[in-house]
């Protein structure tokens, strides 16, 4: 495995990333929560990139993969920074977000943040304004220990490490939701939805779909489709809908 670049940001992130150079428009992968550059999703990406001769990009957030800090210590809008200084600083032109999971939502944030360098938008299990879908799912006890303690760890399915849910994460969380109303974007969105995801209920991706403003939007629905969404089926779908956006967009 390729040993990554950094970057150091003006917030004091120093961000690990690869940089396929190529041409526009390009594309930037924003992995999900507790997740890495490394996944398959990002390299099959990556390996459709450079055989198309087209730029992209694949980062780790704060405290994720190989960057600085701890993943305690992040935020969505600390993460949406780290987003923003990828974008500005590692791409040139137009460019493309694909956002995995948390991904999706700080996609959408980055959108509204670059209007005139973000031309399209993938999101897959896009998961806007989670941590408000968490809070509720927490028990009393379980919100009393975040108000108390600062934190509470859960048991994750997609590896040893528990999920670390932080009071910031959930205050700054409520600060960024994005799809409580019309969310003015008026770029081509697709957005990639398993309905048997565990964790994204697939209605999420129509409400979303549904406050977008603009009119290139399209819903795809995996039938029995998880979170991930990493078989080979699935990353020959999402390298599809990239592709086919990025020639649109020419």
């Amino acid at each position: 495995m390729a040993e990554p670049s950094f970057v150091e940001t003006d917030h004091g992130t120093r961000i690990a990333y690869h940089r396929t150079y190529g041409a526009g428009p390009g594309v930037v992968f924003l992995g999900g929560f507790m997740s890495d550059m490394e996944g398959s999703k990002a390299l099959a990406l990556e390996e459709w990139a450079r055989a198309q001769g087209r730029a992209f990009v694949r980062f780790d957030y704060q405290g994720h993969g190989q960057s600085s800090g701890k993943f305690a210590d992040g935020t969505i809008g600390l993460w949406l920074k780290d987003a923003l200084s990828v974008i500005d600083r590692l791409t040139m032109g137009p460019q493309i977000l694909v956002g995995s999971s948390m991904g999706g939502w700080i996609a959408l944030l980055a959108a509204k943040a670059r209007r005139a360098r973000v031309k399209a938008l993938v999101g897959i299990a896009a998961a806007p304004d989670f941590t408000l879908w968490h809070w509720d799912a927490l028990t009393d006890a379980e919100r009393e220990t975040i108000m108390t303690e600062g934190r509470l760890l859960v048991p994750s399915e997609y590896g040893p490490d528990p999920y670390v849910f932080t009071r910031d994460l959930f205050e700054d969380g409520y600060r960024s939701r994005v799809n409580h109303g019309p969310i003015h974007l008026d770029i081509p969105v697709r957005l990639i939805q398993g309905t048997l995801d565990p964790d994204v209920p697939w209605q999420t991706a129509l409400s979303i779909a549904d406050n977008l403003t603009g009119e290139d939007t399209e819903v795809i629905l995996v039938p029995g489709g998880d979170h991930r969404l990493s078989r080979d089926v699935d990353l020959a779908r999402l390298v599809r809908v990239v592709s086919n956006l990025a020639e649109g967009l020419k």
